[in-house]
């Protein structure tokens, strides 16, 4: 070829791109008229056959996956009452396994749950509810313990996350408000229902003398505040308050104390191991009250540990559904630990697992059906906007408002027995609103 040709000797470039069939560049080397247009022909070309092929390759895609809805939860797994925690977690996972798995999602949103082990210990918790805010950005978050949940409310009220506190240390929902929510009646039910209870059942023209034993701690004195109220309004005489540390292995001072006050009632704020021991020491000293706690004094290992101590003795106030009410709620439940085989018996750590997951789901439905998406803000404004909303019975009809963020008040007295069956003795009432029905004598 003669200086004075055109070169017309292409040089040939791949592009490849995601998605995109390969496509070839001709660049002609040399100079003409007939070069410079041949080179604009090649370009056009090359560049309809990215457009075309990256056309067909999306119009094969299908519609992108809905967004996941986080949760945060900062749990306690392995510090003291980690048997509660664990079970709590389980059946929280459980029941948004079922949600993905079962029912498709939340309107086709998948639920993650980012669990975090806060070990019992406040400052665990707060940086675990910081770490949710700020780097996993969640959409909800349950916190655990009394004290955990009130460290924590500040970090939730300024990022604005809509959260549930598994303890229900009424000490939580002190204002503001805001964000902050419980599953049901606080602790203050508890003790309403469980004097209410006493009341009922006393014998005697004397007012019914309580002692109470509890923990030294935010969740122990949970109960000391509410049972006095009551008592000054009711005509019981609250004799005597025992605390004691939670790590006390012996509780024969205190017991002699209840003892000698004349109480013929104990009512218990503390962790089911401590229960066990309050049971030992009674026996030793030869001590008979009516033993009583709030729906938190048994765990898995509570009936293990006290084989041949609980006998009857124990009688607690439970807020939720039991096997025996073979409710639509409860025969969910049952489905979970068939399908997923982590636990296989009703267990009340377990049971709130479930009822707090179900609260959630209930609450990102809401969210997308009032208001189109789920956001923190969307949600929270959906449970502020709960009215009687039914959950097959596993807990009794919720209803939130702007200002009142405790969900339920009604519970029930039950005998826990030895063989770990819990054993209604009332109906389910509000105490001081409705009539309290004694199933057993």
């Amino acid at each position: 070829m003669s200086r004075g040709q055109t070169e017309c000797l292409p040089t040939v470039f791949l592009f490849k791109g995601r998605g995109f069939s390969s496509a070839a560049f001709f660049i002609l080397k040399g100079g003409g008229i007939m070069k410079k247009l041949i080179y604009t022909t090649v370009i056009i070309l090359a560049l309809l056959v990215v457009v075309i092929t990256g056309y067909r390759h999306f119009a094969k895609v299908e519609i992108a996956p809905a967004n996941t809805i986080k949760v945060g939860a900062a749990i306690n797994l392995t510090g003291p009452a980690s048997t509660w925690g664990q079970f709590h977690a389980k059946g929280q996972r459980d029941y948004f396994r079922y949600v993905n798995e079962v029912k498709g999602g939340v309107k086709g949103n998948q639920i993650e749950m980012i669990l975090v082990d806060t070990m019992y210990k406040v400052p665990e918790a707060v940086a675990a509810v910081r770490k949710f805010a700020v780097r996993d950005k969640v959409d909800m978050i349950a916190t655990w313990g009394a004290g955990e949940g009130l460290a924590a409310k500040p970090i939730v009220q300024k990022y604005k996350i809509p959260t549930i506190n598994y303890s229900t240390s009424w000490e939580i929902l002190k204002e503001p408000v805001d964000y902050m929510f419980l599953p049901f009646g606080s602790y203050r039910l508890d003790c309403y229902a469980v004097l209410e209870y006493i009341r009922a059942t006393h014998k005697g023209k004397d007012a019914p003398k309580v002692g109470l034993l509890t923990y030294n701690n935010a969740y122990g004195r949970s109960i000391h505040e509410p049972s006095r109220e009551y008592a000054r309004k009711n005509n019981i005489d609250i004799v005597t308050i025992e605390e004691f540390p939670p790590r006390t292995l012996d509780l024969t001072t205190e017991l002699l104390r209840l003892k000698n006050s004349g109480a013929e009632y104990v009512f218990m704020q503390m962790l089911p191991s401590a229960i066990i021991t309050a049971f030992k020491c009674a026996d030793r000293i030869n001590y008979k009250p009516e033993l009583f706690g709030t729906w938190t004094s048994t765990d898995p290992d509570f009936f293990n540990m006290g084989k041949g101590l609980i006998g009857d003795r124990l009688k607690i106030q439970f807020p939720g559904g039991l096997p025996v009410d073979n409710t639509p709620g409860i025969k969910i439940m049952e489905d979970l630990w068939t399908r997923y085989k982590t636990v296989d018996r009703f267990d009340a750590s377990y049971w709130e697992g479930v009822v707090i997951g179900m609260i959630m789901e209930k609450a990102f439905i809401h969210a997308s059906e009032q208001y189109g998406k789920i956001t923190r803000e969307t949600i929270n404004m959906a449970m502020e906007s709960f009215s009687n909303v039914n959950f097959g019975g596993l807990v009794p009809d919720i209803t939130y408002t702007k200002t009142n963020h405790e969900g339920s008040f009604k519970g029930r007295i039950v005998r826990v027995s030895e063989d770990g069956k819990y054993i209604p003795v009332t109906n389910f009432f509000v105490p001081g609103e409705e009539e309290i029905e004694i199933l057993e004598k």
